[in-house]
């Protein structure tokens, strides 16, 4: 490579980052941020419209449960109707839904709105995840990933004592403190899904702040990358690419840290609640561990980048996050569950700039979009069971002693994958999937 290319390189990413990446980032933000604040308003809204452990475990979960249903025909149709269109009605639907949070009565009503915020979240991140295949080449992808997902745990450092400062607002305007967070936390996509009209290209490549020299660079790398991953198709059905081995493994693999992630999101306050402690305590206390996480997930994902390596950089931290979820079942006091809480967090958090990475590496890009959205519907199958499971052996035991358990096995069985998928091979394979009309 050229000095001249280099520095074009160099100037085109950095330019297409900046452009996209606050917008991406702020997104997922507010995703996270209203897929996981019903863990806060549970410490009110609970006992206000009778919702059981169990109740709200189903509840939560049912959101997973519907973006499982919906992720994929969502990625299909982001492809249709083009990126702008697509990203920007998701982020209203899904601000308009978290708001109306704030009107559940009950149960059903719980149930019913979680599971539309599940239809409407779902068509968001596999839809970046994709877009990302169109404006970033594979080696810049591990930390382009990372830093879309230092979101989530950003999410509950800065949402974690805003949660709570508003759960302190009960009694304004006539309203409880939980119906103030659902209010004022889901207004801000709304917003955000009308800026995105203006600010996001149908096609990176086509972006008018882009020079000729930058989109031509940008076009031909893609397209070389695109043809390399599609050599050697493997033929089939749509059917059969869901459900190859190769995308039902990856698809295990995320769920190791996903699952944690997101269980702990949602039942983490409840956690921490058992110490009584106050409101806004929680709130601190709950930060700690996705503030430890977001600054370990950009660092390790560009380490991954820099080695060129995906299946360890995916692998060791599922290890230690195995490790972490089997130390809680022996911690009583609040400092060693903190302890561990961040251990099992951070570690979970480390697994997605490298594994989205490896994913993007390994799926064609004629169907990245279809399994993509596959592999993030089915985990979130998987994050409902283990978030289900949780409150059903919170309710049966009445503690959290063993209420971690599933997500310990399936943080093995991830880790296992993570060893297998693509040991021995430091590139992706020849071979890669391709869904025939």
């Amino acid at each position: 490579m050229t000095t001249q290319t280099a520095e074009l390189e160099s100037h085109t990413i950095r330019k297409i980052a900046w452009r996209l990446m606050p917008l991406f980032t702020v997104g997922y933000f507010l995703a996270s941020l209203d897929r996981v604040n019903v863990g806060f308003a549970a410490l009110q809204m609970n006992d206000d419209v009778g919702l059981s452990a169990a109740a709200f475990g189903l509840g939560a979960g049912l959101f997973f449960v519907a973006y499982c249903l919906f992720a994929v025909p969502c990625n299909m149709l982001m492809v249709k109707v083009g990126a702008t269109r697509w990203l920007s009605t998701v982020m209203i639907s899904w601000g308009i839904l978290s708001t109306c949070m704030a009107m559940v009565q009950g149960p059903l009503s719980f149930y019913a709105l979680r599971f539309l915020l599940g239809i409407a979240e779902a068509g968001f991140f596999p839809g970046v995840i994709y877009y990302f295949t169109l404006c970033f080449p594979k080696k810049y992808r591990g930390r382009m990933v990372a830093i879309l997902m230092m979101a989530l745990p950003i999410s509950s450092v800065l949402g974690s004592p805003l949660s709570a400062a508003l759960l302190n607002a009960d009694g304004v305007m006539g309203l409880r403190g939980w119906h103030w967070l659902f209010i004022i936390e889901g207004l801000p996509a709304l917003l955000l899904g009308v800026v995105a009209i203006t600010l996001l290209p149908a096609q990176p490549a086509e972006a008018k702040w882009l020079t000729v020299a930058e989109r031509d660079w940008l076009s031909q790398e893609i397209a070389r990358e695109q043809q390399t991953t599609s050599s050697q198709a493997i033929e089939g059905s749509l059917l059969r690419l869901l459900f190859h081995p190769r995308v039902l493994l990856l698809t295990l693999i995320y769920m190791g840290g996903t699952a944690v992630t997101n269980g702990l999101a949602l039942w983490q306050p409840q956690f921490i609640k058992a110490f009584n402690l106050t409101t806004m305590e929680i709130g601190l206390l709950n930060a700690i561990p996705f503030a430890i996480a977001s600054l370990a997930m950009y660092l390790w994902g560009r380490h991954s980048d820099k080695q060129g390596e995906r299946r360890l950089h995916t692998a060791l931290p599922l290890i230690l996050g195995a490790l972490g979820l089997a130390g809680s079942m022996y911690v009583t006091h609040l400092w060693p569950t903190l302890f561990i809480l961040c251990v099992a967090i951070t570690a979970a958090s480390m697994i997605k700039g490298p594994f989205w990475a490896m994913a993007t590496e390994l799926l064609p890009a004629g169907t990245a979009a279809v399994a993509i959205g596959q592999i993030n519907a089915l985990n979130n199958l998987g994050v409902f069971i283990g978030t289900w499971l949780i409150g059903a052996i919170r309710t049966s035991t009445g503690s959290f002693t063993y209420a971690l358990a599933p997500l310990l096995l399936l943080t093995i069985c991830a880790c296992i994958g993570a060893l297998c998928i693509g040991r021995g091979k430091q590139q992706p394979p020849a071979s890669s999937l391709k869904a025939s009309d």
